[in-house]
């Protein structure tokens, strides 16, 4: 069902996108940090910050063409993974190193614009469950966490008990349904174009791994969301939006691909029921 619903809705034209303004690319330029490291490209944030206006108008208008025509360039959708030891790991261990990946700079600036048109969006209509507390705007795990305790003192004054099941998702951001995940986007009505675009992003990604001096050969990325992807977050957080709601007695706090399910009850036995 899905893959036919998916055929329908790319066969039809796309919405237009709003002209981008060269002044939010001018803007997004300048608040890149210089301490990143440079990208598999070469081209570092320090450059970008010096160019001047007319050749930030250019890529304003590179940014509204892909976004018009749902390509996002294959250059920008190869990543490097570079691994680093971790302080104080045994370096024979693979759980050791910690991956960093490192994105072509100008596809992240195409990112970022692509990023606000989906809070935009996701904002506008309320489209997120209120217990998702993550990349979101006023939100944080240090409020989430202040609502916890609030929720577990309430309870020990109302003599209830308070128990919790954590999860955490294994590889949730590498092997999610992509399909999926756009067919969610269609339901969720999102502008076609940015369904076609995130489309275009997400297939056909490639990698390449280095460790110490050695590359390895390009290979391709079947499923899941870019690792380092500024949109990867809120994508996937789109993607467990319709977990299932639960009864007054069980409670959501979720972060990403973390969740966690707390339940209530003055009674242990009814405790264990709820989770």
């Amino acid at each position: 069902m899905v893959d036919v619903a998916l055929r329908s809705y790319f066969l039809t034209p796309a919405s237009d996108p709003k002209l981008n303004n060269p002044y939010d690319a001018h803007e997004t330029i300048r608040g890149l940090k210089v301490s990143k490291a440079p990208a598999p490209n070469g081209i570092p944030n320090r450059a970008l910050k010096h160019l001047p206006q007319r050749a930030v108008s250019l890529v304003a208008q590179i940014f509204h063409a892909v976004l018009r025509t749902h390509h996002f360039p294959q250059v920008w959708k190869h990543v490097r993974l570079i691994s680093v030891l971790k302080p104080g790991k045994d370096p024979a261990l693979l759980s050791s190193y910690r991956l960093i990946c490192l994105l072509n700079t100008i596809g992240k600036l195409l990112e970022k614009i692509l990023l606000a048109r989906i809070l935009h969006v996701v904002s506008e209509r309320q489209l997120m469950r209120d217990e998702q507390f993550g990349f979101r705007p006023r939100h944080s795990t240090s409020l989430k966490l202040a609502l916890l305790v609030e929720r577990i003192t309430r309870n020990f004054g109302e003599k209830r008990l308070t128990g919790a099941v954590f999860l955490d998702v294994a590889k949730g951001f590498d092997t999610f349904w992509i399909d999926g995940l756009l067919y969610k986007l269609t339901l969720l009505n999102f502008p076609s174009y940015i369904v076609h675009t995130v489309s275009n992003y997400l297939r056909d990604r490639t990698f390449e791994a280095s460790f110490q001096t050695a590359t390895s050969s390009r290979r391709g990325i079947p499923a899941g969301v870019a690792q380092g992807g500024l949109i990867s977050a809120v994508l996937f957080s789109l993607y467990v939006n319709d977990m299932p709601s639960t009864s007054h007695h069980v409670e959501f706090a979720l972060y990403a691909d973390d969740t966690a399910i707390i339940a209530m009850s003055h009674m242990p036995t009814l405790l264990v029921s709820y989770l």
